[in-house]
């Protein structure tokens, strides 16, 4: 019932997710480009509902207060201090550790403006947990989102960020000009 009404939803604003694109894993980082609006946590968080996931979601710890601190937290959000070097990389990897299933999801672009300095922590963590990247889009023009492909990390933090620069740079947010590059 769940998954039908928000098929419906999906529907009738006319977006088409890729249902069959879902990973074939029990755990992963999910690097999901590109991040231009707060309606990409929205629409993600719903296809994420729509793909049977329960998503872990680092949000910062400044949006964290009642009622919307519960809310988030229900969504799958786990509040992050960023003021503060918390060693989150081992945080989320201990939670990797603990999980049957676990799919962490990141914007590495950190924020909703243009920035070509990707945050590198979820590289880093899937490293140290030993799982695959997945890239996930989703892309206001065509109006569609999915899962793009698997990406495994070889070592070269800087190109492989670039790679997967290159596979999100093709899509297009809510807002273009604060899009990848």
């Amino acid at each position: 019932m769940k998954k039908a009404i928000i098929r419906l939803f999906f529907k009738l604003i006319g977006w088409k997710i890729d249902e069959a694109s879902l990973p074939k894993l029990q755990k992963c980082v999910i690097v999901v480009g590109p991040h231009t609006s707060n309606w990409d946590f929205i629409y993600g968080r719903l296809a994420f509902s729509l793909f049977g996931i329960q998503p872990k979601i680092l949000i910062k710890s400044d949006l964290f207060f009642p009622p919307l601190g519960w809310i988030l937290k229900a969504l799958g959000g786990i509040p992050v201090d960023r003021s503060k070097r918390n060693n989150i990389t081992e945080q989320a990897t201990k939670l990797f550790s603990e999980s049957d299933q676990m799919y962490m999801v990141f914007t590495p672009e950190g924020t909703r403006s243009y920035n070509p300095n990707w945050k590198k922590g979820f590289y880093y963590i899937a490293q140290k947990a030993s799982v695959p990247i997945y890239i996930c889009y989703i892309d206001f023009k065509t109006k569609t989102g999915g899962f793009h492909s698997q990406f495994d990390p070889t070592g070269n933090v800087d190109e492989d960020i670039l790679a997967i620069k290159q596979v999100l740079s093709q899509y297009k947010g809510k807002f273009p000009e604060k899009g990848i590059k």
